[in-house]
């Protein structure tokens, strides 16, 4: 089966203590109509208990949501609980509530997309398909 043919798998997280969980299910649903095959963790999971699924479950990518303001210390602790766990080639991506001054750090931290309100669901929904296409790409080499 080649990049293109494979189902691509996907986990989507909400990381810390926000509770709210509207936006990642949304997310969710979009991936879902768009072919993806989507695994959702629920609220308020550690970034190892999100790492330790995300590699469970075999996924490519994974979607993090944070409407709290902790994405500047947990979605770099996802990256680093997936390299412990031999899942670096797992490709991270977030949205939410985030500053644009915050991105930056985000992005050097190893989160291949940052996404804020507003961003069209097409452009999430292409990201994600060649965060998993580079995710494939690299187990296949």
């Amino acid at each position: 089966m080649g990049v293109n043919e494979r189902k691509k798998r996907v986990l989507i997280a909400k990381p810390g203590l926000d509770g709210h969980d509207r936006g990642a299910k949304f997310i969710a649903r979009a991936l879902r109509d768009g072919g993806f095959e989507v695994i959702y963790t629920g609220i308020r999971r550690t970034p190892e208990e999100i790492a330790a699924a995300a590699v469970q479950e075999d996924v490519a990518a994974i979607g993090l949501s944070s409407l709290s303001g902790g994405h500047n210390r947990l979605f770099p602790a996802v990256i680093e609980a997936l390299a412990k766990i031999n899942g670096s080639d797992i490709q991270v991506l977030g949205g939410g509530v985030i500053p644009t001054e915050d991105i930056p750090a985000l992005k050097e931290a190893g989160i291949r997309e940052i996404f804020t309100p507003g961003t069209p669901i097409e452009i999430i929904i292409q990201s994600f398909q060649e965060a998993c296409d580079l995710h494939y790409r690299h187990r296949s080499a």
